[in-house]
Order: structure tokens, then sequence, then C-alpha cells
């Protein structure tokens, strides 16, 4: 079947994300149409151009892939020092203006090579192939890229889109099961922000999709890519509508940087964070006791999650006051007042948030795994 093609407007002009499974035998044509390269270079993880490699360079075709150049792909390993390496390596390959780099794998390569990328005498052309779930239904798309630093997630990075993204779901089948749930957060928030049709198919189908049923990944795939592109379209830069997508990582984003990267796979820490959202939603009146409950069950369904870290609620707010999304020293919150829509609040009071963060660790049963400590 021929892959979709679902166009994304960007400030530099408008790319393509190509889905399905063929969208990588055709690499070698996509390439030639976006210009010819001095050289092309790949960035990648061991592990995953152990899986992927052959085949990423069988469909380079004749254009090749000049150097391969890796990266540990652990969320740890997302830093300046991580992008540092790869700028001398780049360099000492001897790239130029009219070379193209090309990431292949998960989020935190994408993330990493991205930024690389972006900085990399002032930017050369970037393609993504990602290889996660989580990497092919959000972070290749829409440009965000970045590394982390130890007092919050991605908070050096640049807005920074690709020529191209082509998004092939073979790819998943060797992905762990882990990393797919992780993944699989990612589809509930887009349902759950942007399309009640979609949350009720996730919940329909999920023991198929937990298969990774074919027939279901050509549905929730491109289904969430298109909500994805359409947001990013309108907002680029997030200055409004694209912090939607933000649904539960307030939450995720503190959770993460509390536990030094170590604890949570990104796509976990949403899934909490989403279950965060929602309660703290119903506790301002906004979110129906239903839809939070829909909501909740629907993530506690996706399978086990490490468990919430033993730290005081204060301490995850203090945290909370480093992210992205906070102005002014208000905490900005995605919140849902139906499945479907999703709305920015930054007028949550503090007593309310302190007592959904009480709360939190009720929301799975204490079987789930003993509690970290942060």
């Amino acid at each position: 079947m021929k892959p979709k093609r679902i166009p994304v407007q960007s400030s530099v002009g408008e790319y393509s994300v190509l889905c399905g499974a063929a969208a990588l035998r055709g690499a070698s044509k996509e390439l030639r149409r976006l210009g010819d390269f001095s050289r092309i270079h790949v960035v990648s993880s061991s592990k995953v151009w152990r899986g992927v490699g052959k085949s990423v360079l069988r469909a380079l075709g004749r254009n090749g892939a000049s150097r391969l150049h890796l990266m540990n792909d652990a969320e740890t390993a997302k830093t300046l020092a991580t992008a540092e390496k790869l700028h001398r390596s780049l360099v000492r390959s001897g790239i130029d203006r009219h070379s193209l780099l090309i990431a292949v794998g998960g989020g935190v390569v994408g993330d990493v090579a991205g930024f690389v990328a972006s900085t990399c005498l002032r930017g050369i052309p970037l393609v993504q192939v990602p290889t996660t779930l989580i990497a092919q239904v959000d972070s290749a798309v829409g440009g965000k890229t970045g590394v982390n630093l130890p007092e919050g997630k991605n908070l050096v990075g640049t807005f920074y889109p690709a020529r191209l993204v082509l998004v092939d779901p073979t790819a998943l089948k060797s992905l762990p099961d882990r990393q797919f749930r992780g993944g699989l957060a990612e589809v509930i928030k887009y349902g759950v922000i942007a399309d009640a049709n979609l949350f009720a198919y996730l919940e329909k189908n999920l023991p198929a999709i937990l298969r990774r049923n074919p027939k279901a990944l050509s549905y929730i795939i491109p289904r969430s890519l298109e909500i994805k592109a359409e947001v990013v379209s309108k907002d680029e830069r997030e200055s409004g509508l694209r912090e939607i997508l933000n649904f539960g990582h307030t939450f995720a984003h503190a959770l993460e940087t509390i536990t030094n990267y170590r604890v949570y796979q990104h796509g976990e820490a949403v899934a909490w964070g989403m279950m965060c959202a929602a309660l703290l939603g119903h506790e301002i009146h906004l979110t129906p006791a239903d839809e939070v409950s829909r909501i909740v069950s629907l993530v506690r369904r996706m399978g086990p999650l490490p468990a919430w870290p033993n730290v005081h609620p204060k301490k995850l707010i203090a945290f909370m006051r480093s992210d992205k999304k906070a102005r002014h020293g208000k905490l900005r919150f995605v919140l849902a007042p139906k499945i479907g829509k999703a709305e920015t609040h930054d007028d949550v009071p503090l007593d309310t948030l302190e007592r959904v963060l009480h709360f939190a660790p009720h929301f799975l049963t204490p079987s789930s795994g003993k509690r970290r400590r942060g």
C-alpha cells in the first residue's frame, strides 16, 4: 500500500511526513526530491543500527551513507556533552553546508540529532527516520529539538523542522514492549486533546493495539500524525494552540527530572501525568468525573508503570516551576473539559495541586511496584 503523505507547514516551508509500511523503501526517491547533497551523515545508536541499519542503507540506495555517527540513546545521555561529541564527529568527517543529516532512532536520537543539525554550521538539512512509537507519532514531527539539563527537561533546544520524516511502522516489530507502551501514552494524549473518536477506538481496540496488529497501527499512527501536523502547522513556536500537546507533560517533566532521568521512559511519565491532569481538571470543576474515569482506566490498561516517586509534593512543584511552560512564575497546565478538547490553565490553586500530587500514588495499586525515592 502506498504510504500516506501528511503535509506540515513550517516557517521555512512545507515538508512531508510519509507514513506507511513502504515509507522507508521509498527513501532514495524522496531524498532525490530534496536535492543534491555532498555527503549523507547518519546519526543513530548502536542498538538501533544493529536492528535497522541494513534496511536503511538499502533504502538509501545509491545515495548511500557517507558517514555513520553513533550515540548513546538513553535519556541520561540527552545532554550538551553528547551534542558536542556529535558536532566534533561531524566536523572530523568533513561535514559542509551541503551535507544532509539523517536521524535514525527514537526520541532521544531525534531530539539530539535535530539540535545538532540546527546548530552545526548554523544549520544543515535534516531528515527524521523514527524507529519507536513515541518518535513516530510525536517527537519526530513539529521541529522541536533539545537536550536536558539537571535542572529540567529540554531546557536547551531549538525549533528546527526536518525536510522529511519517514514513518515506517514495520520498524516497530522488534521494539520492546515497555517502549511500545510508552509510545502508546502519546497516542492516548491525542485522543484526549483532539479526537474523541480516536480515544473511543483505543478503548475498544487496546488488546489488538498492544499485540501490534497492523490494521490497528495503520489507523492510530497516521491519525496521531494528522493531529500533530494540524496543530504545529497552525502554531509552530508554541505561542498558543500548540500548548495542548503538553497534556500531562508538566507533571511528566517534573517526574523525569526529579528522578534524574533514570526511572521513567518519557511516555511512562506522560502516562502518570495524564492521570494527574485528569484529576486536577476534576478538582477545579472542569473535567467531569466520568471523563476522568475513562482517561485513568485507559492509561491503567496500557500495562505496568514504574511506581510514583517517594517525594513530597512541594518538591515536585519546585521542579514544575523550572518547566518551559511556566510564565511569570505561574504554573501552566493543559486540562481537558471533555475528551476530545483541551485548554491551558494558569490559575490552579497550589493547595489543589498538592492534593492531586498526594493522591497520585493511588492511581495504581501497590502491586505495581515499590515506590521510588527521588
